[in-house]
């Protein structure tokens, strides 16, 4: 009996990597499919949106202009204006793009400008597109649509497979967001295309940031997209998903089920987003900031497992603004995993500056293996002197009253730092190690004393009533306050969680994993 049970586990295991290896060998993708280079359109001057851009501009020739997007509803209708208003180019990049209300709101945006002969193209990570082959090869077949999967799967239907027997490949992601009309008008933050990011979601909403640039930043950002687009990684849909018999009947067929999910979607939750549409139209100079900027973003090679080692990346640039601070380093991120940074924090903290980072308190969390490798630096923190404060489940996101959810729960998603009320950051960059050596990741530095002033009193207001601020007692515990209907209100474990929820997180935080969150 000894024998066989010991002999049993050896077979199961053999065969588990004989299907691993199966799994990974027997379907490969084609990265050097043909397909054609395309580039930015630089003829855009006589546009809409170049008129008003350069209305904006006025006589800051040179400079370029950014608003900082105050809600999640506005987020989604400043996104929709680009498209309706765009008559030569679109160009889409994003992480995650859902097929749910938020997302075929703005598909049907992109179909109507393709149908208006604007050329759109629309670039992906393929880690989250299950589900969409159809819709993607559908879209594909209009003659103004290209869309390109970054990284993609060979096997379409056996994921998790093809993931664990293709892991150092498919472990690398595209994390860049952005949204181009006309090479005019840009929108770069943390959200990506989905109800959950635009107040939509009837449960749980993300609170997160977006800023609007207009400018030669446009084109910078047109660059970046250029450099991934046409980049070895970024493969032609139709050449990892088999095409339909008559593409154009799936396309007929597409627009269909966008026109039954846009009757229920414009009579309800996203008729102020509809209406906000117009109120765009009328932003003026005085909205937005004229201020020095560096454009941040990683090379596409970071993500090809055999130039990662040698690919430049956007933490650089990153360190260098921290260390500039003299006085205060205020880091908001969802994941916060400060794996090789907690060295610097140091630093700072004997160098007398301020270090206070808000993230997701376990129960706001929405990926809680990520909280597990959050978990065990918080004691060190603040043992120097860190600041802490961990946002409520219940945290409202800014736009749910417009959309119709004021009583779902909120998460936070917004990635930014700000140092000393002077200097800010704002991108799709998490503060953990996928961020920094996995994903490719971008965002922009704004020299802005107004923005960064603006959204340093956001978190100082948001603190009391949105967050738990997490603090040692005299015996070294862990402590975490918040204020309730005006009531100081102390939790002496995790917060707002059951029993299951912090097992889990034990569980995860005896794996050897952080360096993948």
């Amino acid at each position: 009996m000894q024998g066989r049970s010991r002999t049993k586990p050896r077979a199961t295991a053999l065969t588990l990597i004989c299907l691993l290896a199966v799994a990974g060998g027997c379907a490969t993708v084609d990265f050097d499919t043909p397909k054609t280079e395309s580039y930015a359109v630089t003829d855009t001057d006589d546009t809409f949106l170049a008129a008003r851009a350069a209305y904006f501009i006025g006589d800051r020739t040179g400079e370029s202009g950014f608003a900082i997007i105050p809600d999640a509803a506005s987020a989604l209708a400043m996104r929709m204006f680009g498209a309706r208003r765009a008559e030569r180019t679109i160009d889409v990049q994003y992480y995650l793009i859902k097929a749910d209300k938020a997302g075929l709101l703005l598909i049907n945006e992109l179909l109507e400008a393709a149908d208006r002969g604007v050329r759109v193209r629309i670039l992906v990570d393929d880690i989250l597109t299950k589900g969409y082959d159809r819709g993607m090869v559908a879209m594909n077949a209009h003659p103004n649509i290209q869309i390109r999967v970054f990284n993609p799967f060979a096997r379409r239907s056996a994921r998790a497979l093809n993931f664990l027997g293709d892991f150092r490949r498919l472990n690398r992601r595209m994390h860049n967001k952005s949204f181009t009309a006309d090479n005019q008008y840009t929108i770069i933050g943390g959200r990506n295309i989905g109800d959950e990011y635009f107040a939509g979601h009837e449960e749980s909403n993300f609170g997160d940031l977006d800023i609007v640039c207009v400018g030669p930043v446009v084109r910078e950002v047109s660059d970046m997209f250029d450099l991934y687009w046409n980049y070895r990684l970024a493969v032609p849909v139709d050449a990892v998903v088999e095409p339909p018999e008559d593409p154009f009947q799936e396309l007929a067929a597409l627009r269909s089920r966008i026109a039954v999910a846009l009757v229920d979607a414009n009579t309800r939750q996203y008729e102020a987003v509809i209406e906000n549409i117009q109120k765009h139209q009328h932003l003026s100079p005085k909205d937005l900031e004229w201020v020095p900027y560096q454009l941040v973003y990683d090379s596409p090679d970071k993500a090809d497992k055999r130039l990662a080692a040698e690919a430049e990346t956007m933490v650089p640039p990153l360190r260098e603004a921290i260390l500039a601070g003299e006085k205060e380093l205020i880091i908001v991120s969802p994941y916060f995993v400060p794996r090789s940074t907690m060295d610097g924090f140091r630093e700072l903290r004997e160098r007398g500056m301020r270090v206070r980072v808000v993230t997701n308190s376990l129960a706001a969390n929405n990926h809680l293996v990520v909280h597990a490798g959050y978990a065990p630096a918080r004691k060190p923190l603040l043992r120097m002197g860190a600041e802490l404060y961990e946002i409520r489940p219940d945290a409202r996101v800014e736009g749910v009253e417009e959309t119709g959810f004021a009583e779902s729960g909120g998460t936070l998603h917004a990635k930014f730092f700000i140092v000393d009320r002077e200097k800010l950051f704002i991108g799709t960059f998490n503060w953990d190690p996928r961020s920094k050596d996995l994903n490719t990741e971008m965002g922009i530095i704004l020299e802005s004393p107004r923005f960064a002033g603006a959204l340093a009193d956001v978190v100082d207001a948001g603190i009391p009533e949105r967050a738990y601020t997490v603090t040692l007692d005299d015996q070294d515990r862990l402590r975490w306050t918040t204020q309730v209907d005006g009531q100081e209100v102390t939790f002496t474990k995790e917060p707002e969680t059951t029993w299951w929820q912090r097992f889990k997180v034990g569980l995860y935080r005896m794996l050897p994993i952080r360096g993948q969150l």
